[in-house]
């Protein structure tokens, strides 16, 4: 009973209205900002890695830390078992569709992410803000904006963490056999020690694990690919043709091909979503633009670099199997052993090239990249729970500190009941969350994109004149 309704709530929530309002905004922001996230890479990437001012992070986080925060909460299930997940049920067209959701979200990620810059408020703890101050100060709507911190709260607090445990607990199963109530209880360990610590404690975290884990996860995929390399070329071109149906055993899935590729899309970038501006308000930045351009540059690595890699590892060692998502029906075959084990797809693709290695080197990636993942959520829904405390000063700072209290316990126990629960209901789940979030948020950014624009504008006037 449950799962259906939880299904039918998914239905509304995903209806084909969300893909066309994710794309056209995408297309939007992409024409006005003139196609920003490729004339303006090589800026992304001086900004991210240029050295620190004396003062920087004093009131906050530094440009890279935020980045990494933001690309801690993108890089997670969604990378490894979100685009194996994809390919299982939209075939390897749906990958194309990842890329697509993937360009024109850097754009959105640019406009969000400058609003959050503009928008921010001054904490105890240093800067907070994200699309809750741009919809009540841009928008001038106060009941939508705490409408939307309460949804973020819910979803980064409770829904989403869920869905990061449960890919840790099935990988760690397949590969140690470890149960999966065992593997929740010592991620909520984990996340314990972190969250108490705060905004920097999370962000130095997220500085060290994230790029390491990342670059880690990129040489396995290029030893894959290096192993299989005659079959790439082939594969390309099998993705761009399932991607339009043309062929003919997946046309029958085009609109599941289309709709998952969004969804894993959005699911693995967050561009649109919302929780990409909230570590973005935190940077202690020279301008607003600085740190939007950052965070299009996170998409990139997040769908081009680490989702490519797991795609292409296994669609080039053909671990995979499709299904029908609505009969559940097998449609191709290639890995009889696996059925519809999605993180276990990526595991045998790694092991058909260095045996007995696949199962252990995903779940430890999978591990750190869930651990950073969830850590991010709970700086998303911390941040919102301390816009909605300190709207109009009405909270003493004491109540702040119980509710943030029961968050993290909140946070904590999601962990483990996802670890536990079966995977189809806990991915539905996730998708609502982040489905109620995009809506709202690319509608307020739409509006607001004007703002972010003229930001931009001036930001590259004044680039000209040094």
């Amino acid at each position: 009973m449950l799962e259906k309704i939880v299904s039918f709530i998914n239905s509304i929530v995903w209806s084909p209205a969300l893909v066309v309002l994710l794309v056209g905004a995408g297309l939007y922001f992409t024409t006005r900002t003139r196609f920003v996230q490729i004339r303006r890479v090589g800026l992304m990437a001086r900004i991210l890695f240029r050295k620190k001012d004396k003062d920087s992070g004093k009131k906050g986080v530094s440009s890279f830390e935020a980045f990494c925060i933001a690309l801690s909460g993108r890089v997670g299930t969604g990378n490894i078992v979100g685009v194996a997940t994809a390919i299982a049920l939209g075939g390897p067209g749906a990958i194309f569709w990842m890329w697509i959701i993937a360009f024109f979200g850097a754009s959105t990620a640019f406009v969000e992410s400058t609003l959050a810059q503009i928008f921010k408020f001054s904490h105890s703890t240093g800067f907070r803000g994200g699309p809750a101050c741009y919809i009540e100060k841009g928008l001038k709507s106060k009941w939508l904006a705490i409408a939307f911190a309460i949804i973020t709260i819910v979803a980064t607090g409770l829904l989403l963490p869920t869905v990061q445990a449960n890919g840790m607990a099935t990988a760690a199963m397949n590969s140690f056999g470890i149960k999966p109530l065992v593997s929740g209880l010592f991620l909520a360990f984990l996340m314990g020690l972190v969250v108490v610590g705060g905004i920097k404690r999370i962000a130095k975290a997220a500085s060290l694990i994230t790029p390491f884990m990342a670059v880690a996860y990129i040489i396995i995929a290029i030893v894959v690919l290096a192993f299989n390399w005659r079959s790439i070329p082939g594969l390309l071109g099998s993705i761009v043709q399932n991607a339009f149906g043309i062929n003919p055993l997946c046309g029958g899935i085009l609109g599941s091909t289309i709709m998952m590729g969004v969804k894993r899309g959005l699911f693995s970038n967050e561009a649109g979503q919302g929780t990409g501006a909230i570590p973005s308000a935190s940077a202690d930045v020279n301008h607003p633009a600085e740190q939007g351009l950052v965070q299009a540059f996170s998409v990139y690595v997040d769908t081009l670099l680490v989702c490519t890699a797991t795609a292409l590892m296994i669609l080039s060692a053909g671990t995979f199997n499709i299904l029908d998502s609505k009969t559940g029906e097998m449609l191709v075959e290639n890995a009889p052993g696996l059925g519809a084990n999605y993180v276990g797809f990526t595991q045998a693709a790694v092991d058909s090239v260095i045996g007995g290695f696949g199962s252990i080197f995903v779940s430890v990636a999978l591990a750190f990249f869930v651990f950073t993942t969830v850590m991010a959520y709970y700086f998303d829904s911390e941040s919102s729970l301390m816009y909605l405390c300190n709207m109009e000063g009405k909270i003493s700072k004491r109540t702040e500190n119980i509710l943030i209290r029961l968050l993290q316990i909140v946070l904590l126990s999601s962990v483990v009941f996802g670890s536990v629960k079966e995977a189809n209901l806990v991915w539905t789940l996730g998708d609502i969350g982040v489905g109620i979030m995009a809506w709202v948020n690319v509608i307020a950014i739409v509006i607001l994109a004007p703002k972010a624009i003229a930001a931009l504008r001036e930001y590259e006037a004044s680039i000209r004149k040094r």
